[in-house]
């Protein structure tokens, strides 16, 4: 096996790779996450891609690392291991945050990552949300490139770290919308196509009423498709939603740190303070 840069391969073979282990991604899903990072595919000596690991920086102190996958055939003989090691020798950024499988989550414990929480894989046949009146004082409109300053403060808010880069790239390739309370923005979802259908994310509010505020019309558009969103959260209004709305929990993964916790600097803030009620996916956070 050698190591190569994951720009050097062909779109396909990384889609059979995700393919042969039953996760969804399309040619054009891997397309988007190699536009945004950085990453290493692992190749036999006929140049077959057996197995793959990128990671996302977030400014000069964070990045997130994802879409870490071996075939079957190497799974047991230590192959994650291999390029994780690679990886982490790649990445300057001192904290690193992920979502793990249950079957990767010993590895990267024995890498000196740390346990925070569970991500909700909710999907599904979506149904249509009862109308429902937009939260006092406040309006929806969609979001265009104009948006990016404001939606890159309250998501750096959120989610603690500067991600400009990927909300530049969604904003033109997704459905936006704003939650606006006197001219400011207070809430954002995103909704693009992605695997079987589409998924919602990210999406960044500082309640449940805002939140379900702005996934509403993208539930609503898509009712009767199969429509995907990733969450931590576990109860409440925001999740009642979800279930309501035919999004129910297909599986679950496991949020990850190493360095500086991740979420938890949130949890020591205000209640007030926006957090990430949907994540952009398991490897962009």
């Amino acid at each position: 096996m050698r190591i190569a840069d994951i720009n050097t391969v062909d779109l396909e073979q990384l889609h059979a790779l995700s393919i042969g282990v039953g996760w969804p991604h399309r040619a054009d899903d891997w397309q988007f996450v190699r536009e945004l990072g950085k990453g290493v595919v692992a190749l036999d000596e006929v140049d077959r891609v057996l197995g793959s690991a990128m990671w996302f920086a977030y400014g000069e102190d964070f990045a997130t690392i994802g879409l870490v996958i071996t075939s079957p055939r190497l799974q047991a003989r230590g192959a994650g291991q291999w390029l994780m090691d690679h990886v982490l020798t790649e990445i300057p950024q001192h904290n690193l945050g992920l979502n793990s499988t249950r079957a990767a989550k010993r590895l990267y414990h024995s890498l000196d990552f740390t346990t925070e929480a569970v991500v909700s894989q909710c999907q599904g046949e979506a149904f249509s949300p009862a109308p429902a009146e937009t939260p006092p004082g406040a309006e929806l409109r969609a979001l265009d490139i104009a948006d990016l300053a404001a939606i890159t403060a309250l998501d750096k808010e959120a989610f603690g770290a500067d991600r400009t880069a990927l909300l530049a790239r969604i904003l033109p390739s997704s459905s936006g919308l704003g939650l606006i309370r006197d001219g400011q923005i207070e809430a954002f979802s995103f909704c693009r196509r992605f695997g079987r259908g589409h998924v919602i994310g990210p999406v960044a509010a500082s309640s449940d009423a805002d939140a379900i505020a702005v996934i509403r019309p993208h539930v609503a558009e898509h009712a009767g498709k199969f429509l995907r969103l990733d969450t931590r959260e576990k109860s409440g209004a925001f999740s009642d939603f979800l279930s309501q709305c035919g999004l129910s929990v297909f599986d679950t993964v496991t949020t990850m740190s190493r360095g500086r916790p991740w979420l938890a600097v949130r949890e020591r803030r205000h209640a007030a303070t926006p957090k990430i009620y949907a994540l952009a996916g398991h490897a962009l956070g």
